[in-house]
């Protein structure tokens, strides 16, 4: 009798719970954390898992990539740094911006406006906390000793002893989406060399620094005593980490992007770390920063989060000469790989990067994906994790990378083209395997540079087929000129309707100087 009791009440319990989990509402799905890692100056050719001739160690990130999705056919929107922030950040083509050409300094007025959308404003709708840690390079508001002291049209119209470090920085990350922020203005070889968080200056400049040598130069500028030229990567890997580890234990969703400033000079392995890649200091280097990928992705691991992390390799440009380039290749290392050129040329090795994607719950282990994307893609892949409509006027040249993520989904076409930009503003149009560039030259520093005299004989134009010929090696332009003129047509339809995504056309930033490299519209 017993017996039969307890019976009916196991069964009376077991009914109210089917009943009860039928009434339940099914849970949603919780969006991942998202992690940026942007390094500087990284070249297609140095990271193992994307050229199997290199000669720099990566174990680590060649782990990241084995763990995740390879992009073999990513680009950055410019083959320098502040332009192609730009274009991550905001999800539109840097030369839409004031900024044509060229970079900004560390005392650069902010570039991007309060009003424009980035990234972090996306991710901050969707409830995601917002960090920014690391190199800024888009300008920020110094104080001002005299407010009046602003001479010029330009961004950097001030002397270093116009600027109250004593005040507080306006326009600063905090501005534009960010809850935390933490880094410093420019490149780590521009001053001042002083932190800012969260739009305070973390230590008054107190000294003045200079660095002379061949690889570890940076320029003399005001340096605050807390700001060490050789720990600041290891510094912002490490907050990077203290941040992964204290937003895993809360219960929303973050946005991490960490803007590695390095390898760009100066480049500065540690004791511990040099001369363990046989090359130069560059390789050193990138054998450290290798190891702190590792570190931040054993961090998530360890937190528990890593089934429901997107994590994003990638870099802002090529790799650049002052690493030491043409020391490398005669030890076999070549930083491009198969591709022309580096830093700041509108060939493939300006702005052709690695690019790794690793979400364990969205994307397969160890797949590759070989459709062409660019930086600005991230934009439109942050409002499609969490089911937000960009507007009219936001990233408008973001195509989203989700259904690339699914192996699964065939994606024959992916984005239309893809615009490319070097420094000096020269601009290539990319669509499927034909790039037809809009200069004799370079448009950088590689050879042919811009107004070298040798350029006077060559055509106005380039067009190349990347399929047959990754190394832009023959110039197909007279045997194609249906081509030539179709993607002509294109460029200049993504140019004057301000947007290169379907939808309303938008204004592009207009600036007092002269926009370079952009006759071709007016022929």
């Amino acid at each position: 009798m017993i017996m039969n009791r307890i019976l009916c009440l196991i069964s009376f319990l077991l009914v109210l719970m089917i009943v009860s989990s039928c009434q339940e509402e099914p849970t949603a799905k919780k969006q991942p954390n998202v992690i940026i890692i942007l390094a500087d100056d990284l070249g297609y050719g140095d990271i193992g898992a994307f050229n199997p001739e290199s000669k720099i160690p990566t174990p680590h990130i060649d782990q990241l990539a084995q763990e995740g999705m390879r992009f073999t056919d990513a680009h950055t929107p410019s083959a320098v740094c502040t332009p192609t922030r730009y274009g991550l950040l905001t999800g539109r083509y840097n030369w839409r911006s004031r900024l044509k050409s060229g970079v900004l300094t560390g005392k650069s007025k902010a570039l991007i406006e309060k009003e424009r959308t980035t990234i972090a404003d996306v991710l901050k709708k969707g409830g995601y906390h917002t960090a920014f840690i690391g190199k800024w390079h888009l300008g920020w508001n110094w104080g001002l000793k005299e407010e009046d002291s602003l001479r010029g049209e330009g961004w950097d119209a001030r002397d270093f002893d116009q600027l109250d470090f004593t005040k507080d920085v306006t326009h600063t990350p905090n501005d534009l989406g960010f809850d935390y922020a933490y880094g410093h203005s420019g490149s780590l070889d521009m001053a001042p060399y002083v932190y800012v968080e969260n739009g305070k200056v973390t230590a008054i400049p107190d000294t003045v620094t200079v660095n002379t040598g061949k690889y570890s130069w940076w320029r003399e500028g005001p340096t605050s005593p807390d700001f060490d030229h050789e720990q600041v990567t290891p510094n912002f890997f490490e907050r990077s980490i203290q941040y992964i580890k204290d937003q895993s234990q809360t219960a929303n969703p973050f946005f991490l992007y960490l803007a590695l400033p390095s390898p760009h000079t100066p480049i500065l392995p540690p004791a511990d770390w040099q001369g363990k890649s046989g090359l130069v200091p560059y390789g050193d280097f990138m054998m450290m920063i290798d190891d702190y990928v590792g570190q931040v992705n054993e961090a998530i691991k360890k937190a528990g989060i890593e089934d429901n992390t997107l994590v994003i390799f990638t870099s802002d440009n090529g790799g650049s000469p002052a690493a030491g380039l043409d020391v490398m290749q005669k030890s076999g290392h070549f930083s491009s790989h198969i591709y022309r050129g580096h830093k700041a040329d509108i060939y493939e090795g300006g702005h052709r990067v690695p690019f790794i994607a690793k979400w364990p719950a969205e994307i397969q282990a160890g797949s590759t994906r070989t459709q062409t994307i660019c930086l600005t893609d991230l934009m439109a892949t942050a409002a499609d994790i969490i089911d937000y409509e960009l507007g009219e006027n936001e990233g408008e040249d973001s195509y989203s990378l989700m259904s690339l993520f699914d192996v699964q989904n065939e994606v024959q076409t992916f984005r239309e083209a893809t615009v490319h930009h070097s420094i000096d503003g020269s601009f290539a149009i990319r669509q499927g395997d034909w790039k037809l560039i809009m200069a004799k030259g370079s448009g950088g520093w590689s050879f042919p540079k811009p107004g070298d005299p040798f350029e006077e004989g060559l055509p106005e134009v380039q067009l190349y087929n990347l399929a047959s010929d990754p190394g832009e090696s023959e110039n197909l332009q007279d045997q194609y000129p249906e081509k030539v003129s179709d993607l002509k047509k294109l460029l200049i339809k993504y140019i004057q309707e301000g947007r290169s995504t379907p939808g309303l056309p938008q204004s592009n930033d207009e600036y007092s100087a002269p926009w370079p490299q952009i006759s071709f519209i007016e022929e």
